[in-house]
């Protein structure tokens, strides 16, 4: 009895050997890290609503009221999200430099570091469509074809067929989509500014977001070829009949002159 008792493990000893485990497959930071991790994002985001409220103080709440519920200058931004404040800030439409029927895109007077502390101040005032990742807006698996169709049938009737704009009633327009950067465009879809009505994903699926997205870099690309010659702006009928009164019209005087010039010169002969 004695040579057994001498043999038997101390009771702490399956515990060691658990930790040395753990210890040798990492195991250790995954059983304590997500914890630590977890609070530390907690506290950066807590951090960036901070900052975004001091700018929000200084740059917005004058039109839209010191807790974004609106004022006669202003809408309510509680609810909108932090996809339209991205959208909003980072293609220079605010702040506003004046009331009117449309804020234009300008130049981005703030970083994208600050657009998001602003971003994430906004979204904690009421949840909203949020800042789309690199991924949901990528074209690498999109179809052009697809998104065609889908830009023709949602999108042609305010923006044109390729994306070049368009005028709209009471002094709006359409802006053109040349050039714009892809996660805008997905921004625009989600939150429907000024005119342009939402795209939710209940609605129109992050899929075929990819699929328009695509089309729009396919018509407006640097490499891109029109089959029909020049474009005229790609405005459509508009353009094209000005072009066939001037340019034809012209023709037709020119002409006329000329035959009548070789007319009077022959009967002087």
């Amino acid at each position: 009895m004695k040579k057994l008792s001498a043999r038997r493990r101390h009771p702490l000893a399956a515990v060691v050997v658990l930790l040395f485990a753990l210890a040798a497959t990492g195991g250790l930071y995954t059983a304590f890290a997500p914890a630590g991790k977890a609070q530390a994002d907690v506290a950066s985001q807590s951090l960036a609503i901070d900052e975004g409220k001091k700018l929000y103080s200084v740059g917005c709440a004058s039109c839209h009221g010191t807790g974004g519920q609106g004022t006669s200058d202003g809408p309510s931004l509680v609810g909108v999200g932090s996809a339209a404040v991205d959208f909003q800030v980072g293609t220079g439409r605010m702040p506003a430099q004046q009331p009117g029927p449309q804020m234009p895109k300008k130049k981005v007077i703030y970083s994208q570091k600050q657009i998001d502390q602003l971003a994430a101040y906004v979204a904690s005032l009421g949840a909203g469509p949020i800042t789309p990742t690199e991924e949901q807006y990528s074209t690498s698996d999109a179809s052009v074809a697809s998104g065609g169709e889908l830009f023709r049938t949602n999108c042609a009737q305010c923006h044109n067929f390729t994306g070049k704009g368009g005028a709209l009633t009471h002094g709006k327009t359409a802006p053109s989509l040349e050039g714009v950067d892809p996660k805008h465009i997905y921004e625009a879809m989600q939150t429907g500014p000024q005119n342009m009505p939402s795209f939710p994903d209940t609605t129109m699926p992050e899929q075929q977001k990819k699929d328009i997205i695509a089309y729009v870099k396919a018509v407006n690309g640097d490499d891109t070829e029109s089959p029909g010659g020049l474009e005229l702006g790609g405005l459509g009928p508009v353009s094209e009949g000005l072009f066939a009164w001037i340019f034809g019209l012209g023709v037709l005087i020119a002409a006329a002159v000329w035959v009548a010039a070789h007319t009077a010169k022959a009967k002087k002969s």
